[in-house]
């Protein structure tokens, strides 16, 4: 419910767990299939009626907390009159990247008029569900649209941005504020038009050093973060030996990927509120493994401030009985 996710983004203790998983509505669903073999991904994301149904697809036959929204990191690079489209085996592909200082944008046409499709979206997903869940919006990070931007598709360990970095430091840090804009803007626009909470996903800063992620992105989370009254999450993989770092982002809530030990982040934050984090493979055992595994997830993690979630986005290759094992496993759970 809505109430069990509020309460425990506020460090609160609920009587079980609230629960929801990244990427839940996807590939891993045959009425997700169905559907998309009509569309292009950017058709069905830009396409109101359709990205409400998928959003909702998950949420309808689960019963989660929260409906996190049918949407993509990259939109946010529309403003910026960035484009790109999916290739199949490669991922998002940017098809004139960022290699040069000049090359950086320095300006955005409001957020408002060239994702008005994701607002539309968001009413549509909150007037459905009510209070029966939290609708959650949700951007991609400075860091990580810059790795994008700059390598024009997905990069193994983002040497490209890394390596920009070290060439253009200037250019660097200004092409992370141009995206910090966007994103700030971005976020304030999905809680103005209904999003209960909001989800940062810097997913690729972690593999910055931690005085260039001190320099360069931490800046950045806090003031984006900052920029909105709703209840924040922010998660950042191969950030488990600097946990205290990114709970000084501002976020209410820390997203822990699945290599970080449950007990070891709750003792090391102390009373911060944290989502996750079942190791996604999990899901690829049969239901009476994912008990177990999300049991001990939940027995770690407590009573107060925990959100039940994996710890990065559901497979496409994941059964659907052992999501639907996860999430009862968290409702049925009492304290």
């Amino acid at each position: 419910m809505r109430s069990h996710f509020l309460q425990a983004a506020r460090g609160e203790e609920t009587a079980r767990p609230p629960v929801w998983l990244m990427r839940q509505a996807g590939r891993y669903l045959p009425e997700y299939r169905e559907l998309r073999a009509d569309y292009t991904f950017r058709e069905a994301i830009s396409t109101p009626d359709v990205a409400t149904e998928i959003t909702l697809q998950p949420f309808e036959r689960f019963g989660l907390d929260a409906v996190v929204i049918y949407s993509d990191i990259l939109v946010a690079l529309e403003p910026l009159g960035i484009d790109y489209h999916l290739e199949s085996g490669v991922g998002p592909v940017i098809d004139d990247p960022i290699e040069t200082s000049e090359a950086v944008p320095h300006h955005h046409e409001p957020v408002a008029e060239r994702l008005d499709y994701v607002g539309e979206l968001i009413e549509r997903v909150s007037d459905h569900v009510g209070d029966r869940a939290a609708t959650l919006g949700f951007a991609g990070g400075p860091f990580t649209l810059a790795s994008y931007a700059v390598a024009g598709e997905p990069a193994k360990n983002h040497i490209p941005v890394r390596g920009f970095r070290a060439a253009h430091p200037t250019a660097f840090e200004d092409l992370l504020s141009t995206f910090a804009d966007v994103v700030r803007e971005y976020v304030q626009f999905q809680v103005d038009h209904g999003a209960d909470a909001i989800q940062l996903f810097d997913t690729y800063a972690g593999l910055l050093g931690p005085e260039d992620y001190r320099d360069y992105v931490l800046p950045l989370h806090q003031e984006i973060l900052e920029a909105v009254d709703v209840p924040t999450i922010v998660f950042v993989r191969n950030m488990g030996g600097r946990l205290p770092t990114l709970a000084e982002s501002g976020a209410d809530v820390v997203g822990l990927d699945w290599t970080v030990d449950m007990a070891e982040a709750r003792e090391t934050l102390g009373e911060q509120p944290v989502q996750g984090n079942l190791d996604p493979t999990d899901l690829l055992g049969d239901p009476e493994f994912v008990r177990r595994r999300t049991e001990s997830v939940i027995e770690a993690a407590g009573p107060e401030g925990h959100i039940l979630n994996l710890g990065h986005g559901v497979n496409r290759s994941t059964p659907v009985e052992s999501v639907a094992a996860f999430v009862e496993t968290a409702k049925s759970w009492e304290w």
